[in-house]
């Protein structure tokens, strides 16, 4: 059964609708008409001719000079950084900045652990006025976990997390958009973008915000209200992990030849309130194992941070073989290990999350820049798989963006041509980005070796302890996590234990933890062309991976005599918690995940 909102209701998550704020724009703007293309996965009824002329209507037009895409580590680091450079040198910018989610830190999902390298180039005092639960690293642990035991395993040079902190995500956002907005940036949250707009020579020219008060059959409602342009002379997009925007640029202008595909995980995460016996402050645990077999890679995690709260997680490479597996179950029950059971005993689960990750490394990083802006942040694909972190090379990528963006905008005297942000790409080679992700570099396509985990774990040592990358080869990303998923029939079906309500949980109940709203008479934004069809691909042969790769219950096959496969394929896009798994993970790649209206989604706290 699909969670509804009325279920959210009844578990006391009272859902939000984001307002939207009143943006000036300037009147003297010629209009610019652009045709509507619809791309929804629902039925369209015929639309009468005021409807369509609605849906015609000119947009409401404004200026920038940088319009960046995306609220996260990446796009404030940006703005900020814009901004800074603006009080060096005189020459005013107007920074435009646009998150999808209803609040600033409402869509951010991390670990977190933090190494705040780029955060001290940003903001040099930033210790003097920090963002809240702010826990510096104590202590750090490895264990290689069997099912009933754990094995003590020497930590890479790069897992050390000395003068590293346990934050909140989500509130160091909130933070550096407080930092943003004192600058002068405009920050504007609750605003959905699935729209590049383009001029004559087929450069980017900025961005069109998504309409609002659209129906599931594609009319316009009683409170309909049409998407606005920004003209702008760069573009960024910051939308982290496989991004829409970013995906449609890296298409059109082939960005990603001559590099590996990406590959990706999904990372799951819960807060727990814990008792004061069971919490250590500052302790960071990492484990490989069990759960998990030989054959799939990932971790789980454990942070103690705050006033007695425990961040713990799971994370699943995508590239898994196995169509039976449930990243969500192996998570509930690599809980119940004492390890982790120990810990979150008696405690109380507070928030779940869950969002897909960047895993490809160095040589998946596609070419940064496009005619009009460029890539920052993980829609480049910057983390860190060792060392488990992209936050720091997040912000320093958005930092570099916004130097070469400046130093253009500054040095134009034309305004006849796109800006291409050429120097860019060379401050990134030069930069310590660039010389963090070559020496680990060979880590994580070293566990696609026929050893599986044991033989990643036996290389990964040897060059992150030794080698350090210095070696004249690079290891490459040679298939793309939907074609590893192989037929169902190949392996045994799992049979997960049932979760027991204090340690484990069922999914619905976990996704009620993350205040997901979607209101339900809207487009449905996880687009597939023909359900039927979709269903004859994929059923016979992975008998319903998306319902187990999914961590939050939108895909469903419902029983159906009346359907070719008995089984009839169902979208519960109310449910999605916007981790794009499915866009990523699904073998027939016909599920097209954009962005819903603005302010949709989950509303994660202290995550």
């Amino acid at each position: 059964m699909p969670l509804r909102p009325s279920t959210l209701y009844s578990l006391g998550r009272m859902p939000s609708r984001a307002i939207h704020r009143h943006l000036v724009v300037n009147p003297q703007r010629t209009r610019f008409m652009c045709e509507r293309t619809y791309r929804t996965t629902a039925f369209r009824r015929n639309l009468s001719e005021d409807e369509s002329a609605q849906l015609q209507e000119p947009r409401e037009e404004d200026e920038a000079d940088v319009v960046i895409v995306g609220g996260g580590p990446a796009g404030l680091a940006a703005a900020i950084r814009l901004k800074q450079l603006e009080l060096e040198r005189g020459k005013e910018l107007r920074v435009v900045l646009l998150e999808k989610a209803s609040d600033m830190g409402n869509h951010t999902l991390s670990g977190a652990v933090i190494e705040p390298r780029a955060l001290k180039e940003l903001l040099p005092d930033w210790l003097e006025d920090p963002p809240t639960t702010l826990t510096p690293v104590k202590s750090n642990k490895m264990r290689f976990l069997t099912e009933k035991y754990s094995i003590p395993l020497p930590e890479p040079p790069q897992m050390h997390n000395s003068g590293n902190y346990i934050v909140s995500l989500s509130e160091v956002v909130k933070w550096l958009a407080a930092k943003a907005e004192e600058l002068g940036v405009e920050v504007y949250p609750g605003f959905s973008v699935n729209e590049l707009l383009y001029d004559q020579s087929g450069a980017v020219a900025g961005i069109a915000t998504n309409d609002m008060g659209i129906s599931r059959a594609g009319a316009p409602k009683e409170n309909f209200q049409r998407g606005m342009e920004f003209r702008a002379k760069v573009t960024l997009l910051a939308e982290g992990c496989h991004g829409s925007l970013t995906k449609g640029v890296i298409k059109k202008y082939d960005l990603r030849r001559g590099k590996d595909l990406q590959t990706y995980g999904i990372g799951l995460k819960e807060v727990w309130e814990v008792p004061e016996e069971n919490w250590r402050e500052g302790e960071v645990l990492h484990t490989m194992g069990w759960p998990l077999t030989s054959k799939v890679y990932g971790g789980g995690f454990m942070y103690h941070f705050g006033e007695r709260l425990v961040s713990v997680g799971l994370v699943v490479g995508l590239d898994y073989a196995n169509p039976w597996i449930s990243p969500f179950r192996e998570f509930q029950r690599m809980k119940h290990h004492p390890l982790y059971s120990n810990v979150l005993k008696n405690g109380k689960c507070i928030s779940y999350g869950a969002r897909a990750l960047n895993e490809g490394g160095l040589q998946s990083v596609p070419k940064l820049i496009f005619p009009g802006g460029a890539l920052i942040g993980c829609s480049a694909g910057f983390v860190n798989v060792p060392k488990i972190k992209g936050t720091h090379t997040a912000m320093k990528s958005g930092m570099l963006a916004a130097e070469s963006a400046y130093n253009a905008i500054a040095s134009d005297t034309t305004n006849e041509s796109a800006i291409a942000l050429y120097d860019y790409e060379d401050k990134f080679k030069k930069s310590w980005i660039f010389e963090e992700l070559n020496e680990v570099r060979n880590v994580r396509p070293s566990f696609h070796s026929p050893l599986g985990m044991y033989g990643g774990i036996l290389y990964s040592g040897l060059d992150t302890l030794l080698l350090k990358g210095r070696v004249p080869w690079t290891f490459h990303h040679k298939t793309s996590d939907a074609a590893s998923t192989q037929p169902a029939d190949k392996f045994k079906q799992i049979d997960y234990p049932k979760p027991d309500g204090k340690v484990s949980f069922e999914l619905l109940t976990s996704v009620a933890r993350t205040g997901t709203m979607h209101d339900e008479d809207e487009p449905v934004h996880l687009q597939v062309k023909d359900w039927d069809a979709h269903t004859t691909a994929s059923y016979p042969t992975y008998k319903g991976v998306e319902s187990r790769f999914c961590p939050a219950g939108v895909y469903e096959y419902i029983p159906d005599e009346t359907k070719k496969e008995d089984v009839r394929f169902q979208i519960n896009s109310q449910n999605c918690i916007h981790c794009k798994t499915c866009d990523i993970k699904v073998p027939a790649q016909d599920i097209n995940w954009v962005c819903p209206e603005g302010g949709d989604g989950p509303k994660y706290m202290l995550t």
